[in-house]
C-alpha cells in the first residue's frame, strides 16, 4: 500500500504560480512512476506530468508543456508541481497518483494504483 496527501492548492489570479506537494509513505520503494492529473467540473480526469523514479524522466501534458515542471526528492518521498503562468483553464482538482509496474501508458489513469485525496486550485481571471 502507497499513501499520498497532497497539499498546496489554493487560490490565484490568472499569471500567478503555486507549488504543489505529494507526500508518500508506505510502499514508497516499489514505485516505477509518479503522476500528476487534474478534473475539472463535468469533465474527465486528465494527465499533467509525471515522472519516472529510477531515471527521473519527465512527461508532461501538451497544455502544460513550458509552465509546470514536475521533481521529485526522493530523500522526502514528495513530488512537486511546480505551475507557472497559471490560467482559467488550469481550475481543477488535482490528485497525486503513483504507478507501480511500467506496464502501460504513463499518461493513462487506469495504470496507476494509488491515488491522493485531491487538492483544489482555482485561478480566476
Amino acid at each position: 500500500q502507497v499513501q499520498l496527501v497532497e497539499s498546496g492548492g489554493g487560490s490565484v489570479q490568472a499569471g500567478g504560480s503555486l507549488r504543489l506537494s505529494c507526500a508518500a509513505s508506505g510502499r514508497t520503494f516499489s514505485n516505477y512512476a509518479m503522476g500528476w492529473f487534474r478534473q475539472a467540473p463535468g469533465k474527465e480526469r486528465e494527465f499533467v506530468a509525471a515522472i519516472k523514479q529510477s531515471e527521473g524522466s519527465t512527461y508532461y501534458a501538451d497544455s502544460v508543456k513550458g509552465r509546470f515542471t514536475i521533481s521529485r526528492d526522493n530523500a522526502k518521498n514528495t513530488v512537486y508541481l511546480q505551475m507557472n503562468s497559471l490560467n482559467s483553464e488550469d481550475t481543477a482538482v488535482y490528485y497525486c497518483a503513483s504507478k507501480s509496474t511500467a506496464v502501460g501508458f504513463i499518461t493513462t489513469p487506469g495504470r496507476y494504483a494509488y491515488w491522493g485525496q485531491g487538492t483544489q486550485v482555482t485561478v480566476s481571471s
